[in-house]
């Protein structure tokens, strides 16, 4: 006679895709200074909404930026008003330049376009396309022998412009859009038709972009969460010594003789919060009621003004629970199954939920290279034997990435991975494809947190954005722009279009993008961009404050000199 078993626990698994671009136009012109956000909207955003779409029982988590939205809208805008009107001015430099109707005359301006068209993943989206990369090859010449730029006509420039788009079109579209398959069954020789049929179908996709998230939102597919305004590290602007809690040998940056602190912190973190909600909820028309915080960086200080803000759950990196359950004394106790909620206190929000950087780092850096039947199997066995450590109690594992960088690196845009992950998970019957929302509403067991060790999901620090010499002096001139802010808004009487404008050109300087590319070890082009952006952010504050900046604002501040793994975009969660 067979002993009757208790069936398995099934355990709860969260997709959570981060979408994020930092500010990138010129706030003395409005104009992009580089074309991701609207790439990797046309590409990444657009692709994630289709496989989603496409498995009905399917559910994640999609985290995005406020910022970002109001660039995606910026484009969106901007593009239509073109396509009624030829004469509007388009808001970036390679989208005037797929427009325009000859080449570029200045020998500069052609380098600079040829080399904005090779801005791509060699493997996956130049070599992919025999056209292209035979126009990448020919291109590589050029730039060798610049003499030679001056012989190029239009077909060149149109057809390298064309195809340059074509690579970064989302491979849903790709597959069914009878637009897109004319143009690459084409593969040369565009003309203006061609042009504007390919900026009508990025326009479409940028305009249907927030409303293809909000539907997933109202049938319960998605859950649409935020991070605040312009992606600040919150517990640094609160207080930059607690970067010594996972970190005890950093060296800070100084104001003086003693270690620099953000003045006036708690109420720049405050006005993040409200903007990144009243941002979101216009665009949206819901509340969120969670929040990814930047980079995933939280510290003690920072719960009760996430709670403050109406946020019931946040998250961050498993380095961060590590080292918060040690400095709690309970590591062992957890050890065999860490993947549950969290709270500081019993009943107290947020409830903290920490990403599974193993799983995560798997997807981000290692599947790109594996079949992908093998990679969703490999992903789901783990996820099994999690199941299998966690059979007692109610347990989520927390899959927590970057939305748009890791899929260059994957065959066909991760069109398969993605198309396998959704459907196995969908349907497994250990696992339960869910969102925090929904587990939330079911009242969950919550594990007590006694500590919280300021970090963040890389590596459990703040290392990424502070400690270096670069980082430092950012965060210098960065302090002593804030300090004359608070002088101009205590002291002269602004309007609130003017103090608005201040606060807003503000909070775009507190963006931690900023931080992250600053440091040697990133590539000299990635630093030169966002060095140069940052300063110019940094003078328009202070015009706009009706001071003179610094002169060191007009110099070079950071170089790079790196070749770090993904191009920097992307990093591991474990320091390896």
């Amino acid at each position: 006679m067979t002993t009757p078993t208790t069936p398995a626990a099934r355990l709860n698994v969260v997709l959570m895709w981060h979408m994020h671009q930092p500010e990138y136009r010129d706030p003395f012109s409005g104009q992009f200074q580089r074309p991701w956000t609207y790439l990797h909207a046309i590409k990444d955003y657009v692709d994630m909404a289709a496989h989603i779409e496409a498995h009905p029982q399917a559910r994640a988590v999609v985290n995005f930026v406020p910022v970002l939205l109001e660039q995606i809208e910026n484009y969106a805008e901007t593009l239509q008003a073109y396509l009624l009107n030829r004469h509007a001015l388009l808001p970036d430099p390679l989208l005037t330049a797929l427009a325009a109707d000859s080449a570029p005359q200045d020998e500069a301006e052609r380098i600079e376009l040829i080399e904005s068209c090779l801005r791509a993943n060699e493997q996956r989206l130049i070599q992919r396309f025999p056209v292209y990369a035979d126009l990448v090859k020919m291109a590589r010449e050029f730039i060798k022998n610049p003499l030679h730029l001056r012989y190029l006509g239009h077909a060149f420039f149109t057809d390298l412009c064309v195809w340059y788009h074509l690579a970064w079109m989302a491979e849903t579209v790709r597959r069914t859009d009878a637009r897109i398959i004319a143009l690459m069954n084409k593969a040369c020789g565009f003309d203006a038709h061609d042009r504007r049929m390919l900026l009508e179908v990025i326009a479409e996709l940028l305009t249907g972009l927030i409303p293809r998230y909000r539907a997933l939102a109202l049938s319960g597919q998605v859950e649409l969460t935020m991070t605040p305004y312009a992606h600040p590290i919150m517990p640094l602007l609160l207080d930059i010594p607690s970067a010594r809690e996972a970190w005890p040998d950093v060296v800070l940056p100084q104001e003086g003789a003693t270690v620099a602190e953000y003045p006036g912190g708690e109420a720049r973190v405050r006005w993040h919060l409200a903007e990144g909600r009243r941002v979101f909820e216009r665009v949206f028309g819901m509340s969120p009621v969670g929040c990814w915080p930047s980079e995933g960086s939280l510290s003690e200080a920072t719960l009760p003004l996430l709670a403050e803000a109406g946020f019931t759950w946040s998250a961050t990196g498993s380095q961060v629970l590590h080292n918060s359950l040690r400095a709690s004394g309970i590591a062992e106790q957890y050890k065999a199954c860490p993947h549950r909620f969290y709270a500081m206190e019993e009943n107290s929000l947020p409830k903290l939920v920490f990403r599974d950087d193993g799983l995560s780092d798997l997807i981000g850096f290692k599947y790109s290279t594996w079949h992908a039947d093998d990679a969703v199997g490999d992903l789901i066995n783990h996820l099994v034997h999690i199941a299998d450590g966690c059979h007692q109690g109610q347990h989520v594992a927390s899959i927590i990435m970057d939305g748009e960088n890791a899929w260059e690196y994957y065959p066909e845009n991760g069109y398969y991975f993605l198309d396998g992950l959704y459907k196995r998970l969908s349907v497994h019957p250990r696992l339960n494809l869910t969102t925090y929302q929904e587990l939330l509403k079911g009242d969950p067991l919550v594990t007590a947190l006694p500590k919280l060790v300021a970090g963040s999901w890389v590596y459990g620090t703040f290392s990424t954005w502070i400690g270096e010499k670069d980082k430092n002096r950012a965060w210098e001139y960065l302090i002593a722009a804030k300090h004359v802010c608070d002088r101009v808004l205590a002291t002269r009487t602004l309007s609130p279009e003017q103090e608005q404008a201040v606060l807003l050109q503000l909070a775009i300087c507190e963006g931690s993008d900023w931080f992250w590319w600053f440091g040697d070890y990133n590539s000299a082009e990635a630093v030169r961009d966002f060095e140069h952006l940052f300063r110019l952010q940094l003078v328009r504050l202070y015009e706009l404050l009706g001071e003179a900046p610094p002169a060191v604002l007009s110099a070079v501040m950071a170089v790079g000199a790196g070749d770090p793994a993904s191009g920097g975009v992307m990093r591991t969660g474990a320091q390896t």
